[in-house]
């Protein structure tokens, strides 16, 4: 008979030695993390370019989606660019399937931004779908993971079946701000939209650029009655 005290002993024992022989690393700095380190090193977690635009009333994420769709609220979490090390977490996130990092960092986010009231109200958090083909492809949705950790700091519940992409569109990242407008208008449908009425739903994605793709996605929900739509994402590109 194992007493549990011995079993998180041995848990403790067997995390240590895992860590010793197969050591995790900061996706930023390439750095070995402690054991209670997850994704980034403190160094590179305190280095966070961080926006904290969810303090400011007419950010620049709102501004960004002004005459385009009515927000409660919008903020991203930290900047991105591309000469930038912390390109690496979003690269492994997004196309490396590292899914421990999308949780990793939407828990941490949700945790700060929760402290600030920013998620206060809203009911439902629904991560921007990906065409099921290109879902199929990388074997996940980076923006679902996103969500999965927010809600575990939340409490907030995520629903993944109300939005559908009916378009596989092409990639964004290399189009003008015009074309990624074109490439993802009308693309998405809005399935059983009455479980969506009067609900403060929360669009979340894993980087804002122009906004096209956000904006694209709450046109779809614009004839459900009574709904309230906040924006978080990840990233916001550009800085």
């Amino acid at each position: 008979f194992v007493y549990p005290n011995d079993m998180a002993t041995l848990y403790r024992w067997f995390n240590s030695l895992m860590q010793l022989l197969f050591p995790q690393r900061c996706v930023v700095c390439n750095g070995m993390l402690t054991e209670n380190e997850k994704v980034l090193c403190q160094s590179c977690n305190l280095n966070l370019p961080r926006t904290n635009l969810h303090l400011e009333k007419d950010n620049e994420v709102e501004k960004l989606l002004w005459g385009k769709m009515n927000i409660e609220r919008a903020t991203s979490y930290f900047y991105y660019t591309k000469g930038s090390g912390y390109r690496q977490l979003l690269h492994q996130l997004k196309y490396e399937g590292r899914r421990d990092i999308a949780q990793s960092m939407g828990f941490m986010m949700g945790e700060e931004l929760a402290s600030d009231g920013f998620f206060d109200g809203i009911d439902l958090i629904i991560p921007i779908p990906l065409h099921r083909k290109k879902k199929r492809l990388r074997g996940y949705n980076q923006s679902e993971e996103i969500g999965k950790g927010i809600s575990r700091a939340t409490g907030i519940p995520m629903k993944t079946s109300c939005i559908e992409r009916q378009r596989n569109s092409t990639s964004q990242t290399s189009k003008s701000a015009y074309e990624r407008w074109e490439n993802v208008s009308g693309i998405f449908a809005v399935n059983h939209p009455e479980q969506l009425e009067n609900l403060h739903i929360l669009l979340l994605d894993d980087v804002m650029t122009t906004g096209a793709t956000i904006t694209a996605c709450a046109d779809a929900l614009k004839s459900v009655p009574g709904i309230r739509i906040s924006v978080l994402t990840l990233a916001l590109a550009g800085k």
